[in-house]
């Protein structure tokens, strides 16, 4: 196993603004403030970054793979512009109703990263603004941290009990991790 260190983020709610209606063009995506200045911060830390999100506007036609493309190109120029990369993106194209290992809660996507990558999930941070977020992290015995952007807030309220990290947004949680480690 090399010697690397990731951080894994759910996309939307985390990196840019969510939409009840779907992030389903380029043009509708919009990073939340601080959000490439803190992957480009962790990017200078020496942590290789991830995207884990899922993607059912794919199943529901609201978009196709191919427009997907496009808004991830956008977010990687946008962030290559602040000294930033992602790695890679992982991405579930599959409804709520799917009985598919990959949608988050289900920890498929994150098992695939840590196959790819030759990577041990318990050293990981995995940032998210969702209770399922946190629950495919737990899965697999990588490091949860909720955000309150998106809908960090109304998860954090739903579920009192949450013992795990919490941040206001991906720049403060970027800045205890590369205190930290």
């Amino acid at each position: 196993m090399l010697n690397q260190r990731y951080i894994v983020l759910d996309r939307d709610g985390v990196i840019n603004y969510d939409s009840d209606d779907f992030i389903k063009s380029a043009d509708e995506w919009v990073p939340i403030e601080g959000s490439l200045e803190a992957i480009a911060s962790l990017n200078a830390a020496g942590f290789r970054v991830i995207v884990v999100t899922n993607q059912s506007g794919i199943a529901r036609g609201l978009l196709d793979e191919s427009i997907l493309a496009k808004i991830h190109s956008k977010m990687q120029q946008l962030l290559n512009k602040k000294g930033g990369n992602i790695e890679a993106i992982y991405f579930c194209p599959h409804g709520p109703d799917s009985d598919c290992k990959c949608r988050k809660p289900m920890p498929g996507m994150l098992k695939s990263f840590a196959k790819d990558f030759d990577v041990d999930l318990s050293t990981i941070f995995v940032i998210g603004d969702s209770l399922r977020d946190l629950q495919a992290a737990e899965a697999v015995g990588a490091k949860p941290i909720l955000v309150k952007t998106g809908k960090g807030q109304a998860t954090l309220l739903n579920n009192p009990h949450l013992n795990f990290l919490v941040f206001e947004n991906l720049y403060d949680a970027a800045n205890y991790i590369i205190s930290r480690h």
